[in-house]
């Protein structure tokens, strides 16, 4: 009898394992599967049987690549409006911060995000999710942030479970609501805080909403005595927590995130070399969100290779938000992070697949090896590099999530001509 549900051949396999060869690579390689989890990885010449005695389905991938499935793991999918009156401000010279100290910036998505219906939200995040998930994409992080009070916070994080109902991957929730000042609390943030604590956190946590907590700690913001306020608030509930840091300004924020075991830290341009190397030793992620810096025009890139010498794991996401990085390709991101900030095509890889899987505190995916998640894409590519390469071609034919096939396409919609084999 088979022992195995599918076994994939014909293929080559980028299994993004650290050590060992670039990319993890595996030339001319098989990957089979069982139930939900990859059950073996190798080369073909190594399977311990015939195909067809190993597995009641086998298919041949026609020389396709196979990587994790992409990890989107931070993402503000759930808005109302856009802010494309805001783009074309900066454009004639008025910075972000600028914006956002005027009223507009996240306020003014607030406006728009308390306005919209819970089924409106979950209609345009679905269709933006739908986007990401035809490049790859299976696992997704969305954080709420853009109520700023208690009902429209829940509508927020209710819509992103609804949207995660529609979708055969995995999404993640993280309460964000200590992202901006409301306009009812300006002049009284600490107010504002103890109600995210008192009020909404609870809140959040009995409808068993989210996962994790986030700050936006920056001088437009929250300062690092509230940004502590906060965690000790998610720490009590058991919470993870991930840090908007370091994004505008030295705040401290990359230490601060170190000190409370954050999963990650998020955006990090100007992390100090103390911040990094407590996040080094604490074992946090940084998360590196190159839609931004390129959409603000930013003259100063998150210090790559300081995060490298310390060992530092580097991941990359969309940021998808309609103020700072209206950006629905994570693919696009391999290749911004390659040009913006230097990082190799392999290090941009790593970013959206085990990295941002870690960044999510998700050890069951990111990488091909056995036991894993058979989370997987499929890429009509000659080598991996091409991913960070295209710049605007889509070059994924296939999409497995938890061992289903869930997505198809011809190659020819992509970057190369060789036929679709899933």
């Amino acid at each position: 009898m088979p022992r195995w549900d599918e076994l994939w051949l014909d293929t080559h396999l980028a299994t993004m394992a650290p050590g060992g060869t670039a990319y993890g690579a595996i030339t001319d390689g098989a990957l089979a599967v069982q139930g939900e989890r990859i059950a073996w990885v190798g080369r073909r010449a190594d399977l311990p049987d015939a195909p067809d005695q190993l597995a009641s389905r086998v298919t041949a991938l026609a020389g396709a690549w196979l990587t994790p499935g992409l990890v989107d793991c931070h993402t503000h999918l759930v808005f109302g409006g856009h802010r494309a009156a805001e783009f074309q401000r900066r454009l004639q010279g008025e910075s972000y911060e600028s914006i956002a100290r005027q009223g507009g910036g996240i306020l003014s998505t607030v406006d728009a995000t308390r306005a919209a219906s819970e089924d409106q939200l979950t209609t345009t995040a679905t269709a933006r999710l739908a986007t990401l998930h035809a490049e790859g994409v299976t696992t997704v992080e969305i954080k709420s942030g853009y109520g700023l009070d208690l009902d429209t916070e829940l509508k927020m994080l209710r819509a992103a479970r609804r949207v995660a109902d529609r979708f055969p991957g995995t999404v993640r929730t993280t309460f964000l609501g200590a992202h901006a000042i409301p306009r009812e609390y300006q002049g009284s943030a600490d107010d504002y805080v103890e109600s995210v604590c008192r009020q909404m956190l609870p809140a959040v946590i009995e409808a068993g909403l989210a996962e994790a907590v986030d700050v936006f700690c920056e001088r437009i913001a929250f300062t690092p005595a509230q940004t502590a306020t906060v965690f000790e608030a998610a720490r009590a509930a058991a919470l993870a927590v991930k840090l908007h840091a370091d994004q505008l300004s030295d705040s401290n924020g990359a230490a601060l995130a170190a000190r409370y075991g954050a999963l990650s830290a998020d955006h990090l341009e100007y992390a100090s070399v103390e911040g990094i190397q407590a996040m080094a030793e604490a074992g946090t992620t940084a998360v590196l969100l190159p839609a931004a810096s390129y959409f603000t025009h930013a003259d100063r890139f998150p210090p790559i290779a300081r995060f490298r010498s310390a060992g530092v794991p580097m991941a990359l996401a969309t940021d998808c938000n309609p103020g700072s990085a209206p950006a629905t390709s994570l693919v696009l991101m391999l290749n911004l992070a390659c040009t913006l900030f230097r990082m190799t095509p392999e290090e941009a890889l790593a970013g959206v697949t085990r990295h941002a899987a870690r960044a999510l505190g998700l050890s069951d995916r990111g990488t091909l090896e056995i036991g894993q998640r058979a989370d997987l894409a499929v890429w009509a590519i000659d080598e991996p590099a091409e991913l960070s390469y295209w710049i605007g071609a889509n070059p994924c034919i296939g999409v497995i999530c938890g061992g289903q096939r869930v997505l198809t396409r011809p190659a020819s919609d992509g970057a190369t001509d060789r036929p679709g084999p899933v």
